[in-house]
C-alpha cells in the first residue's frame, strides 16, 4: 500500500492509535512528553479534550520540521457535569463502572494537528449506551482488563464493548480514541 503523505509525529503512545494511523496509511514516529493532564477550571467540559489535544502538541513542538504533522490527542468521558478520567485504582474504576452502569454518556475525543505553518484543532461527540452492568461484572471486566489507563475506565475494544454497549451513536473509532474520517479529512489539507 502506498503511504499517505504528511508525515506524522504521533505524540500518542497508545497502540490502538498507532494501529489506526497504520491502516490509515499514514507513516508516522512516535514522539513522546510527559503532559500534566490539568485544564482551567472554569473551561467548558466538553472542551477539555481539545485544550489537553494541543497541550500535548505543543509539549513536542521541538520535533517540528518541514513536512512533518503533529497528531495529538485526548480523550474524555463526560456523564452530566462530570468528567470520568482514568481511575487511579481498582476502587475507582468499579465507581467508575457503577456509575455509567445502564445509562447514556459522551464520549469526546480532541485532536490537535500541528505543522511549522498552521494549526487545526477539532473534535468529536459520540454517546455511549451501557446496558446494566452488575457488580460481579465488572468485578470480572477490571479484575481481566486493568482499565487503568483508559478513560472512563473501559475500552470499546474489549469485553464491555462487546457484552455491555447496547448502542453507539457517532464514530466507534472516536470512542476508541482516535476520530479516524474526520483525522484524515483534516490531513488531506495539510
Amino acid at each position: 500500500m502506498q503511504r499517505i503523505k504528511p508525515h506524522l509525529l504521533l505524540a500518542s503512545k497508545s497502540p490502538r492509535r498507532k494501529q489506526l494511523l497504520n491502516e490509515l496509511g499514514f507513516d508516522f514516529d512516535v514522539v513522546l512528553q510527559d503532559v500534566v493532564e490539568d485544564f482551567p477550571e472554569d473551561l467548558p467540559k466538553a472542551q477539555v479534550p481539545e485544550f489537553l489535544a494541543q497541550k500535548k502538541a505543543q509539549a513536542v513542538r521541538g520535533h517540528l520540521e518541514k513536512g512533518k504533522v503533529i497528531l495529538a490527542s485526548d480523550t474524555i468521558v463526560l456523564m452530566g457535569d462530570t468528567i470520568y478520567h482514568k481511575p487511579k485504582d481498582y476502587e475507582d474504576a468499579v465507581r467508575i463502572l457503577s456509575e455509567l452502569s445502564g445509562k447514556v454518556h459522551q464520549v469526546i475525543t480532541g485532536v490537535c494537528l500541528l505543522s511549522l505553518e498552521k494549526e487545526v484543532v477539532f473534535s468529536d461527540v459520540a454517546k455511549v449506551h451501557f446496558a446494566p452492568i452488575s457488580l460481579e461484572e465488572i468485578d470480572f471486566y477490571v479484575k481481566k482488563f486493568q482499565p487503568y489507563d483508559k478513560a472512563g475506565a473501559y475500552a470499546i475494544q474489549e469485553w464491555i464493548g462487546l457484552a455491555k454497549i447496547q448502542k453507539i451513536e457517532g464514530a466507534y473509532n472516536s470512542i476508541v480514541g482516535l476520530p479516524t474520517q474526520k483525522v484524515y479529512d483534516a490531513l488531506s489539507n495539510f
